[in-house]
């Protein structure tokens, strides 16, 4: 069983990495290549491989197949994510050099919003275990939303976060490179005041996309493992990994467009899952394989079967004013 020394010493390790990232590998800003990209995209999946491979060796091969599954449910659903960035920093403009910034203190604050959200789970499926059903109810609702709904769009004048920096911060129309606050006068001639600038109200979209995609994705974990520890750490990599894989996939990902269909199979079948465990329990191995199976047969197909063209979104010139 995970004790509070593996929980503080897979934080520490956590908070290293990020420390190394932002203060060694990446103190400045640059556009990252797709050569730069891929070689942390494999740094990350190593360091999730390897973590599941001393998991088994320390608590079992279930619980190592728990955590992969778990760890291949998150990465496959965090695409969703990349489909919101892709969008967000094409609305705003949003420069390449800037985005790792952006995506590095986004997923900081999504690691931390969804380790409060996976306490609240296992509280919640400890205490009242019927929860368990209405999670999957709303995985196999979510799954068929996903199948038949819209695109996703950016709105930036409906989300309330937004709504409410702008109540309590004015916000500039200009870059002002990494920086996410300035100060600068707001009227000609004004005091000098605090104020956000484009990138800190694009990292907030970021933040309350992610919190909306965290209401699919954990529940679907939750479906996989009921260890806290396992849920934690295969969410925490599956995130760590997910900006390396912005900038490789950002070019190609369009091309995936029958990917939906086949995340929309995986949380559906996560909810079945969740709602026949008690009376029909799922293998952890037969799950893992259909999750598997699934994503690799809707990457395919999105490769031989072409996508049907769309009519050319009009997007804004500039930051729309205040």
């Amino acid at each position: 069983m995970p004790t509070t020394t593996w929980w503080i010493g897979f934080n520490s390790l956590v908070l290293l990495l990020l420390a190394l990232d932002l203060g060694v590998f990446n103190r400045t800003a640059h556009t990252v290549s797709v050569k730069e990209a891929l070689g942390w995209s494999l740094v990350w999946v190593s360091l999730a491989i390897g973590f599941g491979l001393w998991i088994g060796s320390s608590m079992g091969r279930q619980p190592m197949l728990e955590f992969y599954a778990g760890y291949l449910v998150e990465q496959a659903l965090s695409v969703d994510n990349l489909f919101v960035f892709i969008l967000v920093f094409g609305y705003f403009r949003i420069p390449p050099e800037l985005q790792h910034r952006v995506l590095f203190w986004g997923i900081l604050g999504a690691l931390l919003m969804r380790g409060a959200m996976i306490g609240a789970g296992a509280i919640l499926i400890a205490k009242f275990h019927a929860i368990i059903y209405v999670f999957g109810a709303f995985l196999v609702y979510t799954g068929f939303k996903m199948a038949f709904g819209g695109e996703n769009e950016v709105e930036p004048e409906s989300n309330p976060v937004i709504r409410l920096v702008r109540r309590f911060i004015p916000i500039t129309t200009r870059l002002h490179g990494q920086a996410f606050f300035v100060r600068e006068s707001v009227t000609p001639g004004g005091a000098i005041k605090l104020v956000a600038t484009p990138l800190f109200v694009v990292l907030m979209l970021v933040e309350t996309t992610d919190v909306v995609f965290a209401l699919d994705s954990i529940p679907a974990i939750f479906g996989v493992t009921r260890d806290p520890f396992l849920v934690y750490t295969s969410n925490v990599f599956a995130i760590l990994g997910l900006r390396s894989m912005y900038f490789v996939l950002a070019n190609v990902i369009g091309k995936f467009h029958l990917l939906k269909y086949g995340l929309s199979i995986v949380l559906s079948f996560v909810g079945v899952k969740m709602l026949v465990s008690e009376r029909w329990p799922i293998p952890i191995g037969v799950s893992l394989g259909i999750v598997a199976g699934v994503l690799v047969a809707s990457i395919l197909l999105s490769l031989l079967i072409p996508p049907k063209p769309k009519p050319a979104v009009e997007l804004p010139a500039s930051w729309p004013e205040n």
